[in-house]
């Protein structure tokens, strides 16, 4: 047990509690040593358990036994299965105390348990300050200007605060086209005209913003080409390069037929000549002027006849509008006539404003009825086309077979010949056909089972280069953990004294290893030689058994006849009674013994209990809280 008190001590004190180097064992703690240990492991396992909880025994009876009725219930709330009171704290027993801490270290965190006295990198101690500081500032509320104290004044910035506003930043970036080389002009305008990171947003509060922005997006980026990759980029079996070709080629291929679609004429829209020049530039930086030209500067009878409407409308609205105006006079008028007339004018200009859209709608409507017609008068005049076409053809037919009427017999026997020669033609070339099919099936199904071979093959190892990827990805972040675990430990064996002999500890350990192993050795020997000894005494009891049974049934036939061998008879059953009772008394008394044995360990764990120092402890107690309760009584008496 010295080993196990020393791994808890050891361990309680990165914990945090303050334990005297003259400690030892777990024997040695006082109820105060326990109550704080046990408060601060709670600290470390649940903060929100632990803190509201006092590491520090009170002197009051009653405020002591419930302390440790708390302390019971945040244990067994943690997850303490044993049997736990307040007694456990105030009237300790060393088994109990030992069990209970033994949970509690392992319930510690790994790194509370084991790096909180442990020397450190200088990474690793500036990233816990960092964290600690951290942690310490969200704990505090935050308070507006006016209604905090002094003691806030270090923890929140009276400082004003800026919204969140991202500008684009322009950032060297020689490692993304690591393929490809970067022109000599942009590198010489990263070197000497585009200004740093901190001087490119208008205002110098955007700057963390935008470049949390910019981080995050190219981190998605990485992300959404990884994914998309790893999914369809290597099912098509192209390089990285000639993939992004396609996707670049594919999305302008469809942004331009969007854009065709878009600038096709339709009679319901208003500012159609307008969209349709501006689509018009916009297909010619596609490089689709050529084809969309004559589309967007194609006009009907009907176009026309709107345009030319629409045109001359404004004209004579213009017109009507000089007229009025060289007829009002300049200076005789009042405002109010002026205004009347302004008015007048407006709702004049709306009425034919509103004919004007219902005369577009009409004409729009009488185009739609107009294309429907003319779509169905191609689709009869095709129809009509087809049927011509076969009336030519039956028409001609007729025609040479009027031709060979005249002399039907010579023309029959000819035409008997050739279908004879022709089927002779077809049943060679069948044969020729049948020669030359066999080897060509009997090839085309090599090469299709040759195809799927190679498909699932290609399936394969395609599967096998995604394992491959997702090994290497793996591989890469289990080698960075250990890259930085190995410095941490670096810098740790550096910080460490080097007077530390290493063979002392190994020594040590060695030692304790071999007892182990020695004990185990002579467990291992006593249960062979207690099972040598019980297969010894099952096969003497069966010996005697046998022997007593074979020496019963002969003496039994010769007592009915001899006197003296009766007597022999009675001295032998009453010599296999004694040896009976022997063998009972020796089993009794070994029984005996392991009970004896059994008291005395139980004798020793009740002095370990130290139930005496309890009970004394107990009374003191007891009459500490008897003369609470007469002080009380008295306090309430004079009141």
């Amino acid at each position: 047990m010295e080993e196990v008190d020393r791994i808890l001590i050891h361990s309680l004190r990165q914990a945090g509690t303050d334990i005297d180097e003259d400690v030892q064992s777990v024997k040695q703690f006082t109820s105060e040593l326990i109550v704080e240990a046990v408060v601060k492991c709670l600290r470390v396992i649940d903060p929100a358990l632990g803190n509201g909880l006092s590491h520090l025994l009170p002197p009051g009876m009653s405020a002591r036994f419930r302390l440790g009725m708390s302390l019971a219930q945040a244990c067994q709330d943690v997850g303490f299965k044993g049997e736990i009171g307040y007694q456990t704290f105030l009237y300790s027993n060393e088994p109990e105390i030992r069990s209970l801490f033994m949970f509690l270290v392992e319930k510690l965190p790994r790194e509370s348990a084991e790096a909180s006295d442990q020397p450190a990198g200088k990474s690793a101690l500036l990233q816990r300050a960092i964290a600690a500081q951290i942690k310490a500032q969200l704990s505090v509320p935050w308070l507006p200007p006016s209604c905090r104290l002094p003691i806030h004044c270090k923890t929140q910035s009276s400082g004003p605060c800026h919204r969140f506003h991202t500008e684009p930043l322009s950032l060297p970036y020689s490692v993304k086209v690591s393929s490809r080389k970067q022109p000599k002009e942009l590198q010489e305008y990263w070197r000497y005209y585009l200004l740093p990171v901190t001087a490119q947003p208008s205002q110098h509060s955007s700057v963390p913003a935008s470049l949390l922005e910019n981080h995050i997006s190219e981190l998605s980026a990485a992300q959404e080409w990884e994914s998309e990759w790893n999914s369809q980029g290597l099912l098509s079996r192209l390089t990285p390069e000639e993939y992004r070709s396609r996707k670049k080629a594919r999305l302008q291929k469809r942004i331009e037929e969007q854009l065709r679609a878009a600038a096709q004429p339709r009679p319901d829209t208003h500012g159609a000549t307008r969209s349709t020049s501006d689509l018009a530039e916009l297909l010619q930086s596609f490089g689709g002027a050529s084809t969309g030209g004559d589309v967007l500067t194609k006009g009907t009878r009907f176009t026309h006849t709107e345009k030319f409407t629409f045109t001359q409308e404004p004209e004579k609205a213009a017109q009507q509008m000089a007229a009025a105006a060289s007829a009002l006079p300049s200076s005789h008028q009042s405002e109010e006539d002026l205004k009347a007339q302004q008015e007048a004018e407006l709702s004049s200009v709306q009425q034919q404003l509103q004919q004007l859209s219902v005369q577009m709608d009409e004409v729009g409507g009488d185009i739609k009825q107009l294309t429907v017609s003319i779509q169905q008068v191609s689709d009869e005049l095709q129809q009509k086309e087809v049927s011509n076409a076969e009336k030519k053809n039956s028409v001609k037919m007729k025609r040479q077979t009027i031709d060979l009427l005249p002399d039907a017999e010579n023309n029959l026997l000819k035409l008997q010949s050739l279908v004879e020669a022709s089927s002779k033609r077809v049943v060679h070339l069948a044969s020729q056909w049948e020669k030359h099919r066999v080897p060509l099936i009997d090839e085309h199904r090599r090469l299709k089972e040759l195809c799927s071979n190679r498909e699932s093959e290609s399936s394969r190892k395609l599967s096998e280069i995604k394992d491959l990827h997702d090994k290497i990805r793996q591989s890469a972040e289990e080698a960075k953990k250990k890259e930085s675990l190995h410095k941490q430990l670096q810098t740790e064996y550096e910080t460490l004294s080097k007077d530390v002999s290493r063979s002392a500890y190994t020594m040590r350990i060695l030692e304790i290893v071999g007892n182990i192993k020695k004990q185990k050795e002579e467990i291992t020997k006593i249960l062979s030689d207690t099972k040598e000894l019980q297969k010894e005494i099952n096969s003497l009891t069966g010996k005697l058994d046998r022997t007593f049974a074979v020496t019963d049934e002969l003496v039994f036939k010769d007592a009915k006849k001899d006197e003296s061998v009766r007597k022999s008879y009675k001295y032998l059953a009453a010599l296999h009674e004694n040896c009976t009772k022997l063998i009972q008394t020796i089993e009794d008394t070994g029984t005996i013994l392991r009970e004896i044995r059994d008291l005395e360990e139980q004798i020793e764990t009740e002095n370990g209990k130290r139930t005496v120092s309890n009970l004394e402890k107990i009374l003191e107690d007891y009459k500490a809280i008897r003369q609470e309760n007469s002080a009380l009584a008295e306090k309430i008496r004079e009141g």
